[in-house]
């Protein structure tokens, strides 16, 4: 089903005696949001009030709204807690920031139980490979360079699935009505450190020379914020920790792509340096 379709979702709360909901369902690639930003709106806005709307006449007991960094804009010094401003700077975070306020207006009208998390880039098995690590990844094992958008300066954090996960669970239980709470890393790398970093783990080399031989530097975005730092402290309060360290995660990682890239339909598509499609043919009849 689609949470755009307000008669299904309906439906499924009448038939399937929901207690909690967790909204992951969203369109969620920063690249692609630029070329097809109506379809982020109407999926991750209209869709969101759809769901939130249905649960709170289902009277769920919780219902958690799964957001992103990104709604608080870039940041080159400056630690984002959740009292800190949004200031979105592309269409999906815009997106994003625009459906917290729909959610929260339900706990502000209603006191219905919503909670949001904000949570930075996670990585891992089964990821679909338009996002940056798959997608190196999966080129570097095709013999293809890394695209590395503008400078690759820009810095991000990377939080393993495992860990992400246990933090939903954490705040399932222990959230509070009506918070807000950031799942965050200390862990973060540039771009160029992250292809690097693969290069060097599946290619073999440590040279500087092989390692800029396997990059290739594209345009940038229209936009690209330089770094989301997050304080976390609010979920460490609540017994939450991210655990498992970068070199276990990101082998485990290199190792299941290495079988499964070909898991999805049009893969190859994903590996582009930019979205390929109409801008405008982004919406069916709704």
């Amino acid at each position: 089903g689609d949470i755009c379709e307000p008669d299904f979702i309906k439906q499924l709360f009448k038939t399937e005696k929901i207690d909690i909901v967790l909204h992951f369902a969203a369109q969620t690639h920063v690249d692609l949001s630029f070329w097809h930003a109506l379809e982020f709106t109407y999926v991750n806005v209209y869709g969101t009030n759809v769901l939130v709307a249905a649960a709170h006449e289902a009277n769920v007991e919780k219902f958690v709204y799964v957001s992103t960094d990104e709604v608080y804009g870039g940041s080159a010094d400056e630690e984002f807690d959740e009292s800190s401003p949004k200031r979105p700077t592309n269409p999906y975070a815009s997106s994003k920031a625009a459906a917290e306020c729909f959610v929260q207006s339900y706990w502000e009208r209603y006191q219905f139980p919503v909670v949001i998390t904000r949570s930075s880039n996670v990585y891992g098995p089964h990821q679909y490979p338009e996002k940056v690590i798959p997608k190196f990844i999966s080129l570097l094992q095709q013999n293809r360079k890394c695209c590395i958008h503008g400078s690759g300066l820009q810095r991000r954090n990377f939080l393993y699935a495992t860990d992400v996960v246990e933090a939903f669970l954490t705040v399932l239980k222990e959230g509070k009505p009506g918070e807000i709470y950031n799942i965050g890393t200390n862990f973060e790398m540039s771009i160029v450190q992250l292809a690097k970093e693969l290069i060097h783990l599946i290619k073999k080399t440590s040279s500087e020379s092989e390692m800029e031989h396997w990059m290739d530097y594209v345009k940038d975005r229209p936009t690209n914020d330089l770094r989301y730092p997050m304080n976390s402290e609010k979920m460490h309060n609540l017994g939450w920790r991210p655990k498992v360290p970068w070199k276990e995660g990101i082998k485990k990682t290199i190792e299941w792509y290495k079988e499964n890239f070909h898991n999805w339909k049009n893969s190859e598509k994903a590996l582009e340096p930019f979205p390929v499609g109409d801008p405008f043919s982004q919406l069916g009849e709704p």
